[in-house]
């Protein structure tokens, strides 16, 4: 039996699936990784979350990058294996998608916004440091190109920030609480495109293992949990899901 035929297996002997996501299932869709050449972080030092908060300057330069590179976030369209996810979610196969990607293509994909965990938040709107309420990016980025001006908050006039997690800032308690619940009830916990190596999140598929789910990895290159998975496929994403679920 050959990787696809495996996976197809085991997706259909499964009750509950568990998806965890990251940037591997998005450069497909010509999103670069972070960390990979012509990626964010090797072009600018990271700005951390006590400098953002700390000064006008900082908080200027943080909007200054999130509008010289979201073009390519923008024009980005799921892909097969966002839509091979999303058909495992409509067939009530999928209970959740766990992800450390922050573009918002599972939305875009079709799957509801209430089986999505975004563990590093959401690049695609803003949102207030203080009251939580949301702000659409066209307004802000207007104002900003326009007259440099930097976001307040309408309700509070509060800090806004884009409403992805930056370095030093915590992680989202809720978020991390139900990504636990979800990996901990799985039978099939699925890696997509994560190299597994940024924790706490690269932590999830070793509790779903440590809990009796069948663990499977697939990313075009190895991580240091392949040992402990119990099918690893080193494949392009898309036609790898695509085949295994049977959508195109």
């Amino acid at each position: 039996m050959d990787e696809i035929e495996q996976l197809r297996t085991m997706i259909g002997t499964a009750k509950r699936i568990v998806a965890f996501t990251g940037a591997g299932i998005s450069t497909e869709s010509g999103i670069p990784d972070f960390r990979s050449p012509g990626g964010i972080w090797t072009k600018y030092k990271p700005i951390y979350f006590d400098d953002f908060m700390a000064s006008d300057e900082m908080r200027r330069e943080a909007w200054r990058r999130k509008f010289a590179t979201d073009e390519t976030m923008l024009h980005a369209e799921p892909n097969a294996g966002h839509r091979a996810l999303a058909k495992l979610v409509e067939q009530g196969r999928m209970s959740a998608i766990i992800t450390q990607n922050v573009d918002g293509l599972h939305q875009r994909s079709g799957v509801p916004a209430t089986k999505i965990i975004e563990l590093h938040g959401n690049a695609t709107y803003a949102s207030c440091l203080d009251c939580g309420h949301r702000h659409e990016l066209d307004p802000i980025r207007k104002a900003f190109l326009g007259k440099g001006e930097l976001p307040v908050c309408v309700k509070c006039e509060g800090i806004v920030k884009t409403a992805t997690i930056s370095f030093g800032q915590a992680m989202p308690e809720i978020q991390m609480a139900r990504a636990q619940d979800e990996t901990m009830s799985s039978d099939l916990f699925i890696v997509v495109g994560s190299s597994l190596v940024v924790y706490p999140a690269a932590g999830f598929p070793q509790l779903a293992k440590r809990k009796g789910a069948k663990l499977v990895i697939i990313n075009r290159e190895p991580t240091d949990q392949d040992g402990q998975a119990d099918l690893v496929i080193n494949a392009e994403i898309g036609t790898t899901l695509s085949k295994a679920v049977g959508v195109n």
